[in-house]
């Protein structure tokens, strides 16, 4: 304490001898602070987001179509696992996906696939047995057909597009827990513009700044929207080209 004592007196009384009358005077003229101001642009944000949590839940809606229609091909086989993964929320298994590699994006993407599958393997498997109670259908054993040929020739052509469907009307869904996640912390990390995360940031600033919610907020909504839009069109032109050829 004596030496930083005596270290401030002599670095004072040294300051007074450079300045002199300077300092008693007050006629130092000092600079003003430069104030940088650092503006992000949510707009682009949430812009730049749309790559990382539509683009993520895409991939993620591929892959549970895949498994939804390869578990539901199993029939009775898949019911237990169905139903287990059916009664898992995403939420959940992205708290063990967290705790076993931490949190990420690709954390969060596996979390969401792990459950939610389980849907298009439950309507992959009632399509199927329905498919196959159809007479042209149930008849094919007794023409010495497989059940591998039947499934691949006869089967599942009438089941992927309905299930196909099916899959982009759950992508808001799909979307919507990954922002879920991301927004908890268990999915992406700062710096990434994924809208969850972008959620949580501005959640601070809703009272001043309401922008900084309602833009993320409404750019899932605009996904839900477009999804069911998207599949509505689709659903009338095919069931406008069967009416057609039925005709």
């Amino acid at each position: 304490m004596v030496v930083a004592a005596v270290a401030g007196g002599a670095a004072s009384l040294l300051a007074r001898l450079l300045l002199g009358r300077a300092v008693r005077l007050s006629a130092l003229s000092l600079p003003e602070p430069v104030v940088v101001l650092r503006r992000r642009d949510l707009l682009a944000r949430v812009g730049h987001g749309a790559l990382t949590t539509v683009g993520t839940g895409l991939v993620v809606l591929v892959l549970c179509l895949l498994i939804g229609l390869a578990v539901g091909c199993l029939s009775h086989a898949a019911t237990g696992p169905i139903e287990i993964a059916n009664a898992a929320p995403p939420v959940l298994a992205g708290l063990v996906v967290a705790a076993i590699a931490g949190p990420s994006q690709l954390g969060a993407a596996v979390a969401v696939t792990a459950v939610s599958w389980a849907p298009l393997a439950a309507h992959t498997s009632a399509l199927l047995r329905e498919a196959g109670s159809q007479p042209h259908v149930a008849v094919l054993p007794v023409l010495g057909v497989g059940p591998v040929r039947r499934l691949v020739r006869h089967t599942l052509p009438a089941v992927v597009p309905a299930v196909t469907r099916h899959a982009a009307l759950r992508l808001p869904g799909i979307v919507l827990a990954l922002a879920s996640l991301g927004f908890l912390g268990l999915g992406a990390r700062p710096p990434r513009p994924e809208w969850g995360l972008v959620l949580a940031e501005g959640s601070a600033y809703v009272e001043r700044a309401p922008w900084t919610a309602l833009g993320p907020a409404g750019a899932l909504v605009l996904v839900s929207v477009l999804s069911v839009g998207a599949t509505a069109v689709l659903t009338t032109r095919r069931s406008g080209r069967a009416a057609s050829t039925a005709a």
